[in-house]
């Protein structure tokens, strides 16, 4: 294999496949990235078993082949060349050539048959969806997704395509965070899948400089997401999600209206007070629209604020988790947010009240 290519071409493609390589690996060749040359057109694949990401780029034509290659290696020499090098990369026996002017690299390769392939299988359903509603929908729940949990399935995100609806759905226990977005048109078919967190979190980062659309490719046992030059698979969560619209409330008792910026700010100052794990802070609310937000730390230190909102029903005294409150309402994207609470005080809705997309379930603490 040998070819030409401008230091930028390259240098884009590398710093996204460098996602997937994880730094710490069990197989040394999951630290290597594939490279492919056919005609004119490199590709370049990176995988560390459970996700893979694929990145195409033309170069100047010269000798087909493949080899893999240390991608971080890779990835720091191309960093380090002055702007606007030509690069030329050849193979020679177990070694890769990489020469730019006066610079010269040779770096060891591992065989090209070690390299593990990922099983994509059979596409039963495919989906073309404005890559914006889809980084939107990805941005508004991720932050919900369980990191430690023995039930599995909270470990992934919901995707949920039901007519003409998407809807991305993720939960820890503590909190349940949803969003939903009408498209224009219709699924060939209802689906809902469970994708694990790695691979919500590299989709995420690859939409933030994604074309206009984004295909999606789904099968039993995988997801694949087409972006441009980027194609990008994870295997999905086998299991059920639970049933997440019962834990939206369906009657609440007291509402409160408050300014995003003005309650996320005091949450803050009084979450200073709390235990470094529990950040219990207490609400209490009044009819006549007077907030209390109190916390006091182990060491007998404590904090209040006092807010004045907009409030229907009767009072409220509820303990939270400040950080997650906190999260649940950064999320809202207007500059009020809504506070319903259910008749037993076991759980607050955070909504915007000027877009009913977005819904966040946070449930109390016992203090």
């Amino acid at each position: 294999m040998k070819f030409q290519i401008d230091r930028e071409t390259l240098l884009a493609p590398l710093s996204h496949l460098m996602g997937v390589v994880e730094k710490r690996q069990t197989m040394p060749i999951l630290s290597n990235v594939l490279m492919r040359l056919a005609d004119d057109i490199l590709e370049m694949t990176a995988t560390d078993t459970e996700v893979q990401l694929v990145a195409r780029v033309g170069v100047t034509p010269g000798e087909s082949g493949e080899v893999t290659v240390p991608a971080r290696k890779l990835l720091d020499i191309f960093r380090l060349l002055p702007d606007q090098s030509q690069v030329t990369l050849g193979s020679k026996g177990d070694r890769l050539i990489v020469q730019s002017g006066s610079s010269r690299f040779s770096l060891t390769t591992l065989p090209v048959a070690s390299y593990p392939a990922f099983d994509m299988g059979q596409t039963d359903l495919e989906v073309t969806l404005p890559a914006l509603t889809l980084r939107t929908a990805l941005e508004k729940t991720l932050f919900a997704i369980a990191q430690q949990d023995v039930r599995y399935y909270l470990k992934g995100l919901l995707l949920d395509l039901e007519g003409v609806t998407l809807r991305t759905v993720a939960s820890d226990g503590h909190r349940l965070a949803v969003f939903q977005e009408t498209l224009a048109e219709g699924f060939a078919a209802n689906r809902q899948i469970i994708v694990p967190r790695k691979g919500v979190l590299e989709l995420y980062r690859l939409l933030n400089d994604a074309a206009e659309e984004v295909t999606l490719q789904i099968s039993p046992n995988t997801l694949r997401a087409n972006i441009g030059s980027l194609s990008f698979s994870t295997k999905l969560i086998d299991g059920r999600y639970p049933d997440y619209r019962r834990v939206l409330p369906q009657e609440c008792a007291t509402t409160i209206v408050v300014e995003r910026d003005l309650l996320r700010a005091a949450l803050g100052r009084v979450g200073l007070m709390t235990n470094e794990k529990q950040k219990s802070i207490t609400l209490e609310a009044s009819a006549s629209g007077d907030m209390i937000l109190t916390s006091q730390s182990a060491d007998q230190d404590d904090a209040e604020e006092r807010l004045t909102v907009t409030a229907e029903g009767g009072a409220v005294s509820v303990g939270f988790n400040s950080a997650y409150l906190i999260e649940a309402i950064s999320h809202v994207s207007g500059s009020e947010l809504r506070l319903s609470f259910t008749p037993a005080g076991n759980s607050c809705l955070v909504e915007d009240p000027d877009d009913p997309r977005y819904r966040c379930v946070v449930m109390p603490m016992r203090l």
